[in-house]
């Protein structure tokens, strides 16, 4: 009996984390699309007409064989799971500097900050996936055993966009500079990541650092679902192990800083 009423206030307090999660990521979602005429159309169009744009660089103009076939479906099985990446980290540099006074006010735990952008980002992204349906059977790509997968490659995505937004979040706030560093690092990121091409194009003496970018087993896991050849065990094991050494190096930032973060806004 004790136990269970020591359990309770837990549970409780678990259940208040996840419902104040869930407001603020769908706060963050009706306030992004509610002055936009397309709303989610947006999500959806920046990562269509960048997959156009490499479409007619590569298969067109150069006619590189890179990827697979067909190419248009392997560029948005990487190019979607990158917004979503891409996005929630470069919100992650304002999560506490866009909203000083509700982070100093509340007495939430400051983690729901960085969280929100994971999840509303997040969302986008699963919302996403049936335009890249669309796109498979409009271009004859199968779909295998491997889509079991795909889970798995949305949740080892999710902790790494929480660890690195844990990270990040709090060292903004005493670097501003760090802010435009992180987008150019995300730049840099996004060529040394295989988005465009798959890590079977690289060089065979950069397959190994390959594999220590977490988004190369990712994205391998996600592709696998409907290209098999781009599944490399290597790469997806120790790029979940990158996830969860960055989300605990993230949640060491953060509460190390936290204090002072909140001095500082």
């Amino acid at each position: 009996m004790s136990t269970a009423l020591a359990e309770r206030p837990r549970r409780s307090g678990a259940a208040r984390y996840r419902q104040t999660l869930w407001l603020l990521t769908s706060r963050d979602l009706k306030v992004r699309y509610s002055t936009s005429a397309l709303g989610y159309v947006w999500s959806i169009l920046d990562p269509l007409v960048m997959a156009g744009i490499y479409y007619f660089v590569f298969q067109v103009v150069f006619q590189r064989d890179v990827g697979a076939e067909p190419y248009i479906v392997f560029l948005l099985s990487g190019l979607l799971p990158w917004m979503w990446f891409n996005g929630a980290v470069s919100d992650s540099t304002r999560a506490f500097l866009r909203e000083a006074k509700l982070v100093r006010s509340t007495k939430i735990p400051r983690t729901i900050w960085v969280l929100r952008l994971v999840g509303s980002k997040g969302i986008e992204f699963a919302l996403s996936l049936p335009v890249l349906a669309l796109f498979a059977v409009l271009g004859g790509a199968h779909l295998h055993w491997q889509v079991v997968f795909f889970p798995l490659a949305m949740v080892m995505q999710a902790v790494l966009v929480a660890g690195v937004g844990l990270i990040v979040a709090p060292l903004v706030v005493f670097f501003r500079d760090l802010e435009r560093a992180t987008k150019l690092a995300l730049r840099f990121l996004f060529y040394a990541s295989p988005i465009i091409y798959g890590t079977n194009d690289l060089p065979e003496q950069l397959h190994v650092l390959a594999a220590f970018n977490p988004l190369s087993g990712i994205f391998g896991l996600y592709r696998s679902a409907f290209f098999p050849e781009q599944l490399d065990v290597l790469e997806a094991v120790v790029g979940g192990g990158m996830c969860l050494a960055l989300l605990a190096v993230g949640l060491v930032v953060f509460r190390r800083s936290e204090r002072a973060v909140l001095k500082e806004i």
